[in-house]
């Protein structure tokens, strides 16, 4: 049960809401603007209804992931892992050759379904460091920072181990960004 559960976890996860939006529009996102099939770029590219259909789609995800889990009466530490597995699935994706988008979304499906009090720590990290470097990507690495700080607070680092190798993985994939943003602050 638990590596059906994971295998389904990554799959989801394969499922590129960007692509399908881009799809209904005409519009191949890989081939536009950051080329990231993510919210960010769908809106930049296509506006705000393909960013909110996007990002909402690209949550459902994180969602419906943990519900599976915890429907399932998973444990804790099998629902975070199929939460990672969820957001690896988002960034690799196999269908497109393990080009997908940034996690960014699904982060926050996957955080909201599995703890809010948790979540909310990234929220505030998130707002607190954008507020001094005028930069939404600075501001999630903070948000990122608070987030695994909480974890670490709350005494929950062994369950959510897999989770924050998620997390890795998506600031790296943010690298460039955040080289960017840096670069504009100096």
């Amino acid at each position: 049960m638990i590596g059906l559960y994971w295998l389904f976890s990554c799959l989801i996860g394969n499922f590129m809401t960007a692509f399908f939006v881009g799809k209904i529009y005409g519009v191949n996102l890989q081939e536009e603007r950051s080329k990231n099939l993510g919210a960010r770029n769908a809106g930049s590219v296509l506006g705000k209804v393909a960013f909110i259909w996007t990002l909402l789609g690209d949550s459902m995800k994180g969602v419906l992931v943990v519900g599976l889990g915890r429907l399932w009466h998973l444990q804790e530490w099998v629902i975070i892992c199929g939460a990672a597995l969820v957001i690896v699935g988002h960034l690799f994706p196999i269908w497109l050759r393990f080009n997908g988008g940034k996690g960014v979304a699904t982060f926050i499906g996957v955080g909201l379904a599995l703890s809010p009090s948790l979540f909310l720590w990234m929220i505030v990290g998130t707002m607190l460091v954008s507020s001094f470097t005028r930069s939404l990507t600075l501001g999630m690495v903070g948000g990122f920072i608070f987030y695994v700080g909480a974890i670490i607070q709350a005494g929950k680092i062994e369950p959510y181990g897999a989770l924050i190798i998620a997390i890795v993985c998506m600031l790296i994939k943010h690298m460039s960004n955040i080289q960017e943003s840096l670069e504009r602050g100096k």
